[in-house]
């Protein structure tokens, strides 16, 4: 991000204006205290928007050519779902004569189908909870077509705003899925309950760039569970199993994908000083994947940490 984006975003940290060419300026209220995080423009370009949501294998997407605005949004220390971040922005939308094509929650929308199958910056700009976003696209003839995508982890929320200018043409709406208040889980219920009933959960808020295995400088609600898990039940234990794409030869990955999974080992023993006995770290590359390794979004959902509960008592 250039310096005169980051100036721009301090200024406007309590909102959002969007140029549509020469046309009035579209005003879009963020939070108090949002944080622009990054800030793109591409002009020529195209963004295929969501008008529906995720069925029988298929997203409907509308092609929108012209300036291609991307944008995201931190709130640190934010409490609000999902659905009340978007809520606000929705009604400016609705304000500003914009028409609402689709507006759903995780599920609704097509939870993860839905999430790999349009665009999304990657972390650590933008962070979506597969079972906890809210998805918003909307057209106006005026202004062109804006989607807002937000989402929470344990620490903050998370908004991406995608402009895209120009004309449109024709753009049926997709019949709009109520929205619903989304309350948001307890991470330390979900993760325990997986591991118990399931033996095993992948670590959602564990992000890895191609080839990375940093884990950054901050808390990581997932890991924290853990450790408390563990700390209350010292006769339990945890192998860390750590997932590559599959970019490069087996070797190589099977070398980062342990490396993560040790830095998931060295955290809670850092952190929370748990146990050695309790906790373990293997790595087995591109040979266990959740999705395509055809597609960027298929390879960023293969590079992961999973935690196995290896207790039989």
């Amino acid at each position: 991000m250039t310096s005169t984006t980051r100036r721009r975003a301090k200024a406007l940290a309590l909102g959002l204006v969007l140029v549509a060419g020469s046309a009035a300026a579209v005003e879009l209220t963020l939070p108090r205290g949002a944080q622009q995080s990054f800030g793109t423009v591409q002009s020529p370009g195209a963004y295929s928007m969501p008008t529906g949501p995720w069925k029988n294998g298929y997203l409907p997407v509308e092609r929108v050519e012209g300036r291609i605005e991307v944008a995201a949004w931190h709130l640190p220390d934010s409490d609000e779902t999902p659905f009340q971040l978007a809520q606000p922005l929705r009604d400016s939308l609705i304000e500003e004569g914009f028409e609402i094509l689709l507006d759903c929650r995780a599920r609704a929308c097509g939870g993860f189908d839905f999430r790999f199958a349009t665009l999304v910056l990657p972390a650590p700009e933008m962070f979506v909870d597969l079972s906890d976003y809210h998805f918003i696209s909307a057209i106006s003839d005026k202004e062109g077509a804006i989607s807002i995508l937000t989402s929470r982890d344990a620490r903050a929320g998370y908004i991406q705003i995608i402009r895209a200018g120009g004309s449109v043409g024709e753009i049926r709406p997709s019949a709009p899925v109520d929205p619903v208040p989304v309350v948001p889980a307890r991470p330390r219920d979900d993760i325990i309950q997986s591991l118990e009933s399931s033996g095993h959960v992948i670590l959602r808020d564990l992000l890895f760039r191609s080839g990375s295995t940093a884990l950054g400088e901050g808390r990581i609600a997932s890991l924290d569970a853990i450790a408390t898990y563990l700390a209350a039940n010292p006769s339990r234990q945890i192998l860390f199993v750590g997932h590559t794409d599959a970019t490069g030869s087996l070797e190589a990955n099977r070398r980062v994908s342990l490396r993560r999974a040790e830095a998931a080992m060295s955290y809670l023993r850092d952190r929370h000083g748990t146990r050695a006995a309790q906790i373990g770290a293997e790595g087995v590359g591109y040979l266990a994947p959740v999705a395509s390794n055809l597609t960027p979004e298929g390879r960023e959902a293969n590079r992961r940490v999973e935690a196995v509960l290896i207790s039989t008592e």
